[in-house]
């Protein structure tokens, strides 16, 4: 197999493999130092990984992946766009004697993949699932050999931190959904009593005019909210870029919503409600965060 020699490259994905044989895993290497004192560097969309020092980079920072997915990425690494069937991988990292549920092993280290990478089964950018065969990497991955660096902690030093940490998409794409929840039930409780919102303290009774924003926001919102949370269940590859070509359009509609504690002001008194009002005027903000560090841009 060739072996490209080049810079970071940005990952094209090759949807027209569907007819690309399995491969056996016979004559391939475990990261190993058989390059002698040079490092084997995987480069592949935003991510390195160096085989030899078994270290995961994104954007030049290191992110931690333990050591069986690890085995199991380097393996797929070493033949992208190839099947690699889900028995050699066994033979490769489970020896004969060692008595472990092998499916399940398997299952978590390629989850644990996909969770580090920002990847999804549904829409795999980096490890496709073939179907009772097994596995393929079908981003592009180009290949550089460097000397070690003697002075490796020091340069790393040096490299700015990313802006956003690196957390669980899962527990980043919950609590989005959890704020779709949260605007949803204020779009049905506002609907389902909406004869009392022109009734409001602070209002004139006789003006339409808050019944009438209440109503209208509300008949936007509920759509808008079914789709982003819908999104984010189904773990929908291109959720970012939709989110940010709408967020100017719904930081305005939730911008509005955050003063309907004001609605309430008899109930809850001023102090919740000014309270209430200043956190939802940072939801938004929160919303676009957890969709930057779910759905990264490439």
């Amino acid at each position: 197999m060739a072996i490209w020699v080049a810079g970071l490259s940005t990952c094209s994905v090759n949807m027209n493999l569907a007819s690309t044989p399995d491969v056996k895993l016979a004559g391939v290497s475990a990261p190993s130092s058989e390059i002698g004192r040079k490092t084997r560097i995987a480069r592949f969309g935003m991510f390195e990984a160096d085989l030899d020092a078994r270290e995961l980079r994104k954007q030049g920072r290191r992110i931690r992946l333990q050591d069986q997915p690890f085995a199991v990425l380097a393996i797929l690494l070493e033949h992208p766009g190839i099947v690699i069937p889900r028995e050699d991988i066994r033979q490769k990292l489970w020896s004969a004697d060692t008595f472990v549920d092998f499916d399940h092993s398997l299952n978590t280290a390629v989850n644990k993949i996909r969770e580090t990478l920002g990847d999804s089964a549904g829409s795999p950018r980096f490890v496709e699932t073939i179907a009772r065969r097994g596995y393929r990497f079908v981003c592009d991955v180009n290949w550089a050999e460097s000397p070690a660096p003697p002075q490796a902690v020091v340069s790393q030093s040096n490299i700015p931190a990313p802006e956003l940490p690196t957390v669980r998409r899962g527990l980043t794409r919950s609590l989005f959904a959890l704020i779709q929840i949260m605007y949803l039930a204020f779009y049905i409780e506002a609907l389902f009593h909406w004869r009392g919102v022109e009734q409001v303290s602070w209002s004139d009774a006789n003006s339409p005019l808050i019944l009438i924003v209440v109503l209208i926001t509300a008949g936007v919102g509920i759509p808008v909210r079914f789709y982003l949370l819908s999104a984010a269940g189904f773990d929908y590859a291109l959720l970012g870029g939709k989110f940010r070509k709408i967020f100017i359009p719904l930081l305005v509609l939730d911008e509005l919503w955050a003063i309907a504690p004001y609605l309430i002001l008899g109930g809850i008194g001023f102090g919740a409600a000014f309270a209430a009002t200043a956190a939802l005027l940072y939801v938004p903000f929160a919303e676009r965060t957890l969709v930057r560090m779910a759905y990264p841009r490439e």
